[in-house]
């Protein structure tokens, strides 16, 4: 990647040697909208996969003193997302969003960080729409069957041996009444997209799932169990009822993304006819065939990408590179020029642990 390197100053460590810290997705902020908290997760263990009993400590480190404060403990969490941990949009200095292990069943949880007074959802949450009114939420269990770096470990999916099930799928979440709803069933899924993949029937799942940037449509990511990838993946996107569905790329590569706006997000993919320059960053448009590379010339390679709120930059990373080093850039849309804010080792070993291959 052509880029000019540090040009951004050191930096500052917000945490103590007590633990293992970390927040959860590229995607998610981890500020209180004040600037005042950063939540994270604060862990035992880190060189293997979370196990069914494996406790995770929820909190928020004050950025003045750099305290840890502990608000609440999970065992439904990963090293990818953790327990999706997030601000809640309607009370975005106040409340937490993030997923427990309740009896049989894998719940959110709404909490007051000052209380600690709770509300128990129907599901686990996926992605919260930027109102806070509804949360998406999908099978952990079945997700932790496919990439286990994803998924939560405690308990076994109940449609381990279906294929496409109809009662499985995308679920809309009414934050305000905890009440849970399928709007997009598996099979339904699969009958839309099962052509590309032959006639053999085949095992699908959902892996990502994203509101866009008001709320108004999601995006979310099938793809087919395989003993060892590469698996194929199809991009939908759709109203927040689950109609009006649309396929961006039906079973061919595609990776991370983040919505620029309500109609544009950015992939690293190659969706078939569709990406004239193969594997790579590229912005899209929701509901049409307009396909644009970001920067070829920059972008060479798979990363996480988050936009600035003002959508002038983009966050990007890097795979560990030959001498086991991740690469952090920041990317000037409008100048289309790239910084690298830093390089940060990365333990051979935790590669496979992570199990973070697109």
């Amino acid at each position: 990647m052509p880029c000019v390197k540090n040009q951004i100053i050191d930096p500052v460590r917000l945490t103590a040697e007590d633990g293992q810290y970390f927040f959860g997705y590229y995607d998610i902020p981890a500020f209180s909208q004040d600037m005042q908290y950063h939540l994270c997760h604060r862990a035992k263990v880190w060189k293997r996969l979370p196990r069914e009993d494996d406790v995770v400590e929820l909190g928020m480190i004050d950025m003045k003193s750099k305290e840890f404060l502990k608000l609440a403990e999970t065992t439904a969490w990963n090293f990818q997302q953790g327990a999706m941990l997030q601000w809640n949009p309607r009370s975005p200095n106040r409340e937490i969003i993030f997923n427990v292990l309740e009896g049989e069943n894998y719940r959110g949880i709404v909490m007051d960080v000052n209380t600690k007074e709770k509300k128990v959802l129907d599901m686990p949450v996926a992605s919260v729409d930027p109102s806070g009114q509804y949360a998406l939420s999908i099978n952990f269990s079945r997700l932790y069957d496919f990439r286990p770096g994803y998924g939560y470990a405690g308990l076994e999916d109940p449609y381990r041996d279906k294929n496409h099930p109809p009662d499985d799928g995308v679920f809309l979440i009414d934050l305000k009444t905890g009440r849970a709803k399928l709007i997009i069933s598996l099979d339904e899924i699969w009958e839309k997209t099962k052509a590309p993949l032959g006639s053999e029937d085949r095992k699908i799942l959902i892996n990502h799932i994203t509101f866009n940037t008001d709320g108004t449509r999601f995006v979310f990511l099938v793809r087919n169990f395989t003993k060892t990838p590469p698996w194929k993946t199809a991009v939908f996107t759709a109203d927040i009822d689950g109609g009006d569905i649309y396929i961006l790329s039906n079973y061919a590569v595609a990776s991370h993304y983040h919505w620029k706006d309500p109609e544009h997000i950015v992939f690293y993919a190659q969706c078939t006819e569709r990406s004239p320059q193969g594997l790579q960053l590229y912005l899209l448009r929701d509901k049409s065939y307009d396909v644009k590379a970001v920067d070829t010339d920059f972008f060479r390679g798979d990363g996480h990408c988050s936009y600035s709120p003002d959508r002038k930059w983009l966050l990007y990373d890097s795979y560990p590179d030959r001498t086991h080093y991740r690469h952090l850039y920041l990317y000037n849309l409008e100048a289309k020029k790239g910084v690298e804010l830093g390089a940060y080792h990365h333990a051979p070993k935790l590669f496979e642990v992570s199990v973070d291959i697109r």
